[in-house]
């Protein structure tokens, strides 16, 4: 059988993408910015959580190697959101009346119900959480992504999920995955 030379450069072209910081960024974006989008609550602020962190591991992109690096730039991310926890937000205060939410019962609605709920945990716990039921990560890998030990992961989690059950902003369907 004959092989296609024509598909060969392309291919090549492809996996050398793969490998750079611009093909890991088009590759795992969307990936970071939902992990954001659900440590923070809000849009903006998980654009700026994703290119703060790309911005700060950019750099070590060699060093770390293509491999590594969606866990080296989670724990840079994570590393930041609890920094920026830390320090006062002094930023504006919205104070017009809010535009009109979702309907009642809309899958929108149990999505900010439960960003509303995640945002009540301690920052922590919430970081356990997207880690390991959002980001599908085992608790190995999710106390290696937050530099933590995995009976903490352990503990962090059960607490967690004993405060969203009781949070009034949960239904149990949604937690049950129903």
């Amino acid at each position: 059988m004959e092989r296609s030379t024509v598909d060969e450069p392309a291919a090549a072209r492809r996996n050398q993408r793969a490998v750079t910081f611009e093909g890991f960024v088009a590759a795992r974006g969307d990936a970071l910015w939902r992990a954001a989008w659900l440590l923070t609550g809000d849009h903006q602020l998980a654009e700026d959580l994703v290119q703060t962190a790309l911005a700060r591991s950019w750099r070590a992109w060699e060093r770390v190697g293509p491999e590594a690096f969606e866990a080296y730039v989670r724990r840079t991310m994570f590393t930041t959101y609890a920094s920026w926890w830390r320090r006062k937000w002094r930023g504006e205060r919205p104070t017009a009346d809010l535009p009109e939410g979702p309907a009642p019962g809309s899958d929108s609605s149990a999505r900010l119900d439960l960003v509303t709920a995640l945002a009540t945990l301690p920052r922590g716990q919430r970081a356990v959480v997207v880690l390991r039921y959002f980001e599908d990560l085992s608790e190995r890998e999710t106390a290696e992504a937050l530099g933590i030990g995995v009976g903490t992961v352990k503990s962090q989690a059960s607490r967690a999920l004993r405060s969203l059950r009781s949070s009034p902003h949960v239904a149990r369907e949604e937690l049950a995955g129903g």
